[in-house]
């Protein structure tokens, strides 16, 4: 049996792989290389291994970003990490104004295998300019697809399957869950079992067995272990049985997989660390409202920051961002309110 791992651990196997497949692939990034390996060390060893394809940059995010979008037009492929996730708004013009666009505007499909890897997420005590989670940008943009790392979705494969599709991506993927193990054989924990379904990549289904829900909660990869957390403190304390589904892929929204647990339920919570407004959870909760709007009885709920910076205290930040504590709340208050 293969040895577990954290997220992290096969983040950078799922890297390894890549650069190995393909010798036109290559890892950009500030600080990457050995023997620093990156501000979360995803990339420690890389630099070793692929001397020629892993290359350290100058502090420039919209140069980093334009020397990929360059490689990818010239035939090559390239992965950017942002050291933190904030800083790609620095390189908001070369992912929406150059890669995005460069897919479709010169009269023919262009490939553009670019993707820009974004730890993301509080809950580390960063505060405010480290701590944000950003999907709500880079959600709506044509040709921009969006992800989000999971403890359920092998990451080799999601890797692969991102660069196969030749269009620039953003990955996020939660600082948090650097340290969470990745989910193998079924097991979400010890009461919860999970599958993941749908065509590639797939949403991530977490539930008890058969048991039917009351409730289905929604949630991106980051969320999720404060989703399984909520989900156990609902069976235990109050007898209320819920279903986690954790999609890999933001955009384009992909929801066939929920729409059937969601109808027989009734009831749907989104939730998500973004704060309110023009978000990947209010396209998922409006998507699911209009399709389930025959067999809801509750209308979809959505949870998310409150309309606040990041605080770096711990008590303050916990607060601002949604918490097992306050994702149950939503839940009983939506099965029994």
């Amino acid at each position: 049996m293969a040895a577990r791992q954290r997220v992290a651990e096969s983040l950078n196997a799922a890297l390894a792989t890549a650069l190995a497949d393909d010798p036109r692939l290559y890892l950009l990034g500030e600080d990457i290389l050995d023997p620093y390996g990156g501000a979360f060390k995803v990339t420690r060893g890389l630099s070793t291994r692929f001397p020629r394809q892993v290359l350290g940059t100058p502090i420039s995010e919209a140069g980093i970003v334009g020397l990929a979008g360059g490689l990818a037009l010239a035939g090559d492929r390239a992965i950017v990490e942002i050291m933190f996730g904030d800083f790609a708004t620095l390189a908001f013009d070369q992912v929406v104004n150059f890669a995005a666009k460069s897919v479709t505007m010169y009269g023919r499909r262009v490939p553009m295998p670019v993707v820009l890897r974004c730890p993301t997420g509080g809950n580390r005590g960063y505060g405010p300019t480290h701590s944000q989670s950003l999907q709500k940008h880079f959600v709506g943009v044509p040709s921009l697809a969006v992800y989000e790392l999971t403890p359920y979705h092998d990451t080799t494969d999601l890797l692969r399957g991102i660069l196969a599709a030749g269009e620039p991506a953003v990955l996020f993927e939660d600082k948090v869950l650097y340290t969470d193990w990745m989910r193998r054989d079924g097991a979400a924990d010890d009461l919860f079992r999970y599958d993941v379904v749908g065509d590639w990549p797939g949403v991530a289904r977490v539930r008890l067995d058969d048991a039917p829900p009351e409730c289905i909660v929604v949630a991106p990869g980051g969320v999720a272990d404060r989703a399984l957390a909520a989900m156990r403190r609902l069976l235990l304390e109050s007898e209320i049985v819920t279903e986690l589904h954790v999609p890999a892929r933001l955009y384009p929204v992909d929801l066939s997989p929920v729409l059937d647990g969601a109808g027989r339920a009734g009831r749907v919570l989104v939730v998500e660390d973004s704060t309110a407004g023009g978000t990947w959870g209010a396209e998922v909760a409006h998507t699911l409202h209009t399709e389930l709007w025959g067999r809801l009885r509750r209308p979809v709920r959505l949870l998310h920051a409150a309309d606040s910076v990041v605080p770096a205290a711990p008590h303050l930040e916990r607060a601002v961002l949604p918490q097992d504590g306050s994702i149950a709340g939503a839940v009983e208050e939506m099965c029994h309110g």
